[in-house]
């Protein structure tokens, strides 16, 4: 298999979505991908573990793409040799009554991961500037004191969105959140072939809604808030990672590899070594269990 830079992956400068590939070439079979993304993980399953006992950092894992970009099996795969108790996955839906009466990041910040554990957004705080930047009107349903129209919101009230959102990422981070940021690209053509396989396909039609196509008309206005929210939002402590989605089990692979890649360069990251009195009772311990 080609190796792979998980710094191509990484957004370090401004980026053009429409210049950034959807495909990239492994080397290898289908078969052969999913084959070393077990072994990646199963690794990562035990740096998890090695985490819990650590207790010393958290883990923020955002999700974002398009629809059927492939988010949910993402989070399938990846994380499937972990231990149940070090990871949580959260749905972000449409917000809540009791959602809307709290800031936009109530709810995200609630659900962080507590240090020792894996916390994965399937869809994040970013729809806060992604769904309701196309959708401005969704704003007026938090009810904020300075918004009173869709007039409103402006560019100003945008910047200032990004700026909450960064200083929340700094914030958590400066807390013990190692935060990783994925966005899975798609392009519009594989978003077509998706769409029809759900509805080509019996026990895929309950995951197609009407609503999916309405959407898709509004492809290129995503795009380019995508663009501008990866580009004012990328920080080197919370950095964004563009992967190419065309391919599910190429995507998965290169998630996994940046995830393992980079936790393996924390130094400090070692299970708690036992207190000197159990390390020198050890071996009577022992033999206090073998005598019951």
């Amino acid at each position: 298999m080609n190796a792979i830079d998980i710094n191509k992956f990484k957004v370090s400068s401004d980026i053009s979505l429409s210049k950034t590939p959807t495909t990239y070439n492994l080397g290898e079979s289908s078969k052969a991908i999913q084959k070393e993304l077990k072994k990646v993980r199963k690794k990562l399953g035990k740096l998890q573990d090695t985490m819990y006992a650590h207790g010393k950092y958290a883990v923020l894992i955002c999700i974002q793409g398009m629809d059927t970009a492939g988010k949910d099996s993402m989070i399938r795969e990846v994380f499937k040799d972990f231990n149940s108790r070090g990871v949580v996955v959260h749905s972000f839906k449409v917000p809540t009554p009791k959602e809307l009466s709290q800031d936009y990041i109530w709810r995200h910040y609630i659900a962080l991961p507590e240090r020792g554990k894996f916390g994965v957004f399937n869809r994040t705080h970013y729809e806060n500037v992604l769904v309701t930047r196309v959708h401005p009107e969704y704003i007026l349903g938090e009810n904020i004191p300075s918004v009173n129209s869709v007039e409103d919101i402006n560019d100003e009230f945008w910047a200032k969105r990004f700026e909450q959102i960064n200083n929340f990422e700094k914030h958590i981070k400066d807390n013990g959140t190692i935060i990783f940021k994925f966005f899975l690209n798609l392009s519009k053509e594989e978003q077509k072939n998706r769409l029809l396989r759900r509805l080509n396909k019996e026990e895929k039609n309950w995951k197609f809604s009407s609503g999916d196509l309405k959407e898709r008309k509004l492809w290129d206005k995503y795009q380019v808030c995508y663009e501008d929210a990866i580009n004012r939002t990328s920080k080197p402590h919370a950095p964004w990672f563009t992967i190419p989605a065309d391919d599910k089990p190429t995507a998965r692979y290169i998630v996994a590899k940046i995830l393992l890649d980079t936790l393996t360069t924390y130094n400090d990251i070692k299970e708690p070594e036992l207190d000197d009195e159990v390390k020198a009772n050890i071996d009577l311990y022992k033999q206090q269990l073998k005598n019951e």
